[in-house]
């Protein structure tokens, strides 16, 4: 069962103060890779949001975002009375030892980091007193992040099967292919004798021409190439259907690759080689598709 790297979900859950909103994206990566944006009041729960998602997702870049929308009233600017006061006479003392005035506006103080916060700590208490309430928004987000991942890595999984399906096809029609050209090649490689030993008026041992030619056709024989090839392709459409199965499977492909490239560089006929040419396309095709898959 293919499960797609990039998907998006979301969940919210409203608190009598206000509403929490959690997004999870997710796109390709190689490993895991997960972080929290979270506003002030919730940074307690990130190292528990972050332990819920590895638990969950097996692969992939993860963000998830979190925003309150807070109701009206819950969140009253809280202002540092001592703090405003100290900070006033400050300014006061320098002005006046450098003949300056101050105008008698505070307003404008109001804007100094520290003398007005505008944060709230009724979301903080909520995230330490209940924190099932947070496993649960974070594993329904992570729940609607999946139904996605499903759904595209269902539309990923029929689109490399189509692919395997083609490759197999072509690799078939190489093994076909491989009979005909190695008589042929075994034969050009005879008359190439033959033209030699007549060219120099010589004659060679008919056993040692039989030898020379069984050495050069061992050479350009891929039957354990395609051997190969075919129980790769047979182990790949084993190993779609576990999960989860995208490095198996990439692993796979590497090694598919592989064995096209050596029967690439022992034959040299034609219709052969534009057969590997197109096996290399098929196995592309199915590489950027597998880049996707946890």
């Amino acid at each position: 069962m293919f499960v797609s790297m990039t998907g998006f979900g979301s969940k919210s859950y409203e608190f009598t103060w206000g509403t929490v909103k959690f997004e999870i994206t997710s796109v390709n990566h190689k490993f895991q890779d997960f972080s929290a944006r979270l506003p002030r009041e919730l940074s307690s729960l990130e190292n528990r949001i972050v332990t819920l998602m590895r638990s969950s997702i097996t692969r992939g870049k993860v963000k998830l975002f979190a925003e309150i929308t807070w109701n009206p009233g819950a969140k009253i600017p809280a202002l540092d009375n001592d703090g405003l006061r100290a900070l006033v006479n400050q300014v006061r003392s320098i002005a006046k030892r450098n003949n300056l005035e101050v105008s008698g506006d505070i307003t404008d103080f109001l804007v100094i980091p520290g003398v007005l916060d505008t944060s709230s700590n009724v979301a903080e208490e909520a995230a330490l007193e209940n924190s099932e309430i947070w496993d649960k928004l974070t594993l329904d987000a992570v729940a609607a992040l999946m139904e996605m991942k499903k759904s595209e890595g269902q539309k990923l999984y029929v689109k490399v099967s189509e692919d395997l399906k083609v490759l197999e096809g072509i690799i078939t029609a190489l093994k076909e292919r491989w009979k005909t050209a190695s008589a042929e090649a075994i034969e050009g490689l005879r008359s190439r004798f033959d033209s030699v030993m007549e060219h120099f008026d010589i004659e060679i041992d008919a056993a040692r021409v039989a030898q020379e030619v069984a050495l050069m056709s061992d050479k350009w024989d891929v039957s354990e190439e395609t051997a190969r090839l075919e129980a790769h392709t047979e182990k790949f459409r084993q190993i779609m259907n576990e999960e989860p199965c995208g490095k198996k499977l990439d692993f796979l492909i590497q090694e598919m690759n592989r064995e096209i490239n050596t029967m690439g560089s022992k034959v040299n006929d034609a219709v052969f080689r534009w057969g590997i040419v197109e096996a290399k396309t098929c196995i592309e095709r199915m590489r950027e598709q597998i880049q996707n898959i946890e």
